[in-house]
């Protein structure tokens, strides 16, 4: 699989961005070890150029006619590169050189055919949709692997998607169309398709995890068989008595929770690592409302008896470290045990003379983080996605910041989700 080529530019006009992406694509379809055929495209616009997305799509799609589908989606911020975008105008591409047969793009309105098996897909949704976590978990039951990847999109305008079916075979097809609002839609690739995901968390535990034992719908009672409520003010160190103290504190307090839990050997929660930060399995859900009668506190998402759940809080520096450790793993599961001399001089130049290369075995990557993370909550602008940088390498990259992360078939908040495509 050759390197995807990718662009992403900014700019008031939106037909000057798409020209400056455009000559970006053709100069990179252009270089060797390159995708020069690409015929699936990955659009991310932000939520500026949200009235203009048809306008996009038909220019894009018309200047790029072996391209014969699309998929994509809007954000408040988008991302490519080493670089994010967030409230300002920009759009990124990536292009995509895989098997006709290997792919589908999908939507509400040309559902995913019988006649193709799905091995995971990348997903875009709208928050606003009816039973949206029934619909993504009905999704990843049509893969063969359960594993699904994405977000919902984010807009302070129009929640827009892109999706054009064409299956690889109608060159210049989309022109006019594709451009859809609500429901779920992506790609589903087949099992050809080489690629390797992992979530990361942005909050950091402030408690051990503990055992729901009682619940009503959303409403936790009790925790390991203590009043939830008594549990979460000793755990915080807080009291109703100083009211305002108290409000401030649980504002900013989450809690994370994991629904079907798992134990190790060692007798720890699949929600808490041994490094102390949330696994990868857990979703977090904020504090809604406090139940004095009950002394139960209200979440939001359903819980079940015998969910484990920990209060937690948004951190800098445990988001940034659990960035840095899934962008180490997922190097550390494509480095062969033994390198080449191209694939150790590729692997260990400087960040200053680093650049995309096949001897990485990473053809392209899809990064989805939340609306809520991003430079600001990294340190500074561009700050996560720097930090990926450093850590898996100069790789195609485009993404988006979204309204919910998707990996599995789980709804995610305030994780980044890292999907990478393999090279052979």
């Amino acid at each position: 699989m050759k390197l995807f080529p990718y662009a992403h530019a900014t700019h008031p006009q939106w037909p000057m961005a798409a020209g400056l992406v455009l000559a970006q694509l053709r100069a990179q379809m252009a270089l060797h070890g390159y995708a020069s055929a690409p015929t699936l495209a990955l659009l991310y616009i932000t939520d500026h150029y949200a009235p203009h997305a048809k306008d996009i799509l038909e220019m894009l799609s018309g200047e790029l006619p072996l391209v014969t589908d699309w998929s994509g989606t809007v954000g408040v911020g988008i991302a490519a590169n080493n670089v994010e975008y967030f409230d300002e105008p920009a759009l990124a591409v990536m292009l995509l050189e895989l098997p006709s047969h290997e792919y589908r793009v999908f939507s509400g309105i040309a559902p995913l055919g019988l006649g193709f098996e799905a091995h995971t897909a990348l997903v875009h949704a709208d928050g606003e949709t009816p039973d949206l976590v029934e619909l993504i978990d009905e999704m990843a039951a049509r893969t063969d692997t359960g594993y699904l990847f994405g977000g919902l999109c984010s807009s302070r305008t129009q929640s827009v998607q892109f999706a054009v079916a064409a299956d690889g075979n109608l060159s210049g097809f989309g022109a006019a169309s594709g451009v859809l609002h609500g429901g779920l839609s992506g790609v589903a690739f087949g099992e050809g398709v080489g690629m390797v995901s992992r979530v990361t968390q942005g909050c950091k535990p402030v408690s051990k995890a503990r055992v729901v034992t009682e619940a009503d719908h959303n409403v936790v009672i009790t925790l390991d068989g203590e009043p939830a409520l008594d549990v979460m003010l000793r755990d915080l160190g807080i009291s109703l008595e100083h009211p305002q103290e108290a409000l401030e504190v649980v504002r900013a307090t989450l809690v994370g929770l994991v629904q079907s839990p798992t134990v190790g050997a060692a007798g720890d929660s699949a929600l808490v690592r041994q490094t102390g930060n949330l696994g990868s399995d857990v979703t977090v859900r904020h504090i809604i409302g406090l139940d004095p009668g009950r002394r139960g506190i209200a979440i939001a998402a359903q819980v079940q008896t015998g969910a484990h759940l920990a209060f937690c809080q948004r951190n800098r520096e445990a988001a940034q470290a659990d960035l840095v450790r899934i962008c180490a793993e997922v190097r550390e599961e494509l480095e062969p045990q033994e390198l080449t001399v191209e694939t150790a001089f590729a692997l260990q130049q400087s960040e200053a003379e680093a650049a995309p290369h096949p001897a990485r075995r990473i053809a392209g990557a899809v990064y989805v983080s939340c609306s809520g993370r991003g430079g600001p909550h990294f340190g500074g602008p561009s700050a996560e996605l720097q930090i990926v940088r450093r850590a898996l390498g100069d790789v195609p990259l485009v993404g988006f910041f979204a309204g919910g992360e998707i990996a599995r078939n789980q709804l995610f908040g305030y994780t980044g989700v890292l999907t990478v495509f393999t090279s052979a």
